[in-house]
């Protein structure tokens, strides 16, 4: 089995894996289960596993692993807290759930909304915790998440006003077919170059909204289930140069996503994109 290949994260000096593990699959999931997940992780040579308190079971199924595997994963996860007593106390929560002592990255979740950013970046905010836990050596890196069609936009304001190490938003085929979005990401990511920042994206393989339709997973979206047309969203973004991929919400696509990236070597070109969302009935997930 092939590994996942690697590349350095950002300015942390750490070099990850592209496909970084997103443990809300793990949100449902038994020990046993999630167990399962972790040989198939070390089959692939993953070493970064991104979580959070929000993610149902997850710290605490990961918190299994770290018994054994800590040093062999870049450790992150965040808080949706806006507040500084608020974030200390999840913060405190995660580490015990994920039975360590330190992570190495801190992440300000969904900073998308201008009214949230300014309470928690504020006095007595989440994050002057954040920059205190840095201080205090309990996490090594701070960065900002998000979801929607304002995520490109709102992450390069956020990063004038602090020196994030990491972003996290949305990308994949359709999502850069909006042309507004896409000025907006390319702009992101063009800073985030300049400036060593780490560039963590989600969704690459989403079909759209459920809708009417019953759910078949554990996303809050449809994912796609075709493994041809998976394999060709997660080689679209690894296509992308500095792109990190964070897997699926769902255990069920996880390794086709994870197949995927082993086997990447250059993206699909746009016809073959093209005819993969006629095909698929791709809808966007955000608004245009």
């Amino acid at each position: 089995m092939a590994s996942i290949g690697k590349q350095p994260f950002g300015g942390t000096g750490n070099l990850s894996t592209r496909a970084i593990f997103g443990s809300v699959c793990l949100s449902r999931a038994d020990q046993d289960a999630a167990d399962g997940i972790l040989e198939i992780l070390l089959d692939y040579g993953i070493n970064h596993i991104d979580t959070a308190p929000s993610y149902g079971h997850a710290e605490i199924r990961v918190g299994h692993w770290m018994k054994q595997y800590r040093e062999q994963f870049f450790l992150a996860t965040k808080t949706d807290k806006l507040t500084y007593p608020e974030a200390r106390e999840q913060f405190h929560q995660s580490l015990e759930r994920l039975q360590v002592d330190r992570v190495d990255l801190l992440q300000m979740h969904n900073l998308t909304d201008v009214v949230r950013r300014e309470f928690a970046t504020g006095p007595d905010g989440a994050l002057e915790f954040m920059v205190e836990a840095r201080d205090k050596g309990l996490v090594r890196f701070l960065g900002i998440t998000g979801h929607g069609i304002l995520a490109p936009k709102m992450h390069l304001q956020s990063l004038t006003r602090f020196n994030f190490d990491t972003v996290l938003l949305p990308c994949n085929y359709l999502c850069l077919q909006n042309p507004n979005y896409a000025a907006d990401f390319n702009q992101l990511v063009a800073y985030c170059r300049e400036h060593d920042i780490a560039v963590q994206t989600i969704k690459s393989a989403a079909r759209g909204l459920y809708g009417d339709k019953l759910r078949s997973h554990n996303t809050w979206y449809e994912p796609l289930s075709n493994e041809d047309a998976i394999s060709k969203s997660v080689q679209w973004v690894l296509g992308k140069p500095g792109l990190f991929l964070i897997t699926t919400g769902d255990m069920q696509v996880l390794p086709t996503i994870l197949a995927a990236a082993a086997d990447f070597q250059t993206s699909p070109p746009d016809e073959d994109m093209e005819l993969m969302v006629a095909e698929q009935g791709m809808q966007p997930l955000f608004d245009q």
